[in-house]
């Protein structure tokens, strides 16, 4: 079963399928250290990671289990936000986004995610989205928040990225708590 990837649009942003043309901004920002350090995976080493990325946003919307889409401002690329593992008999999905560093306190990814909620509960007919966020990461936790999302547990010691252990903060936000 495919999911197309939607087109988005809030009063400041878009978001759209990923092209090809992104490609420089994705390798920037997932190259980042600094952008990534809260990440669950490295920076990217190297730009035929690029490729990789886009075929796992192709391959996503061909399987149907989610899609990620790349958010712009005035046809600025500011990051993504993504709606993973899509089960529609469970009616349930995952929530994630990443941007680059000049995007930050902008309010822009409480803005795109929630639109793209929107289209989870509205379109997709969903009843529960999950996200997780690094401990360390107060502002991603600030955005899952400020979008109705409750702080469910904490995964500890999930992850080790290059030597550094983290725990993860679980959260989950059902239909009946969305505000829209």
């Amino acid at each position: 079963m495919t999911l197309p990837t939607p087109t988005l649009r809030t009063d400041r942003l878009r978001l759209r399928p990923f092209a090809e043309a992104d490609g420089d901004d994705l390798y920037a920002m997932h190259s980042d250290t600094f952008v990534m350090r809260y990440w669950d995976a490295p920076p990217w080493a190297g730009p035929e990671r690029v490729e990789r990325f886009l075929a796992g946003c192709r391959q996503m919307a061909e399987e149907g289990t989610g899609a990620r889409l790349a958010v712009e401002r005035d046809g600025a690329f500011l990051g993504w936000c993504s709606l993973t593992q899509w089960n529609p008999a469970y009616r349930s999905a995952s929530l994630g986004y990443c941007y680059n560093e000049k995007a930050w306190g902008h309010g822009y990814a409480t803005e795109a995610a929630r639109a793209v909620l929107t289209w989870a509960f509205d379109t997709l007919d969903l009843n529960r989205v999950q996200a997780e966020a690094d401990t360390r990461n107060i502002a991603s936790a600030r955005v899952l928040e400020k979008l109705g999302f409750q702080r469910e547990g904490t995964l500890r010691e999930d992850c080790v990225v290059n030597g550094d252990v983290s725990d993860s903060w679980v959260y989950g936000l059902l239909r009946r708590e969305w505000p829209a």
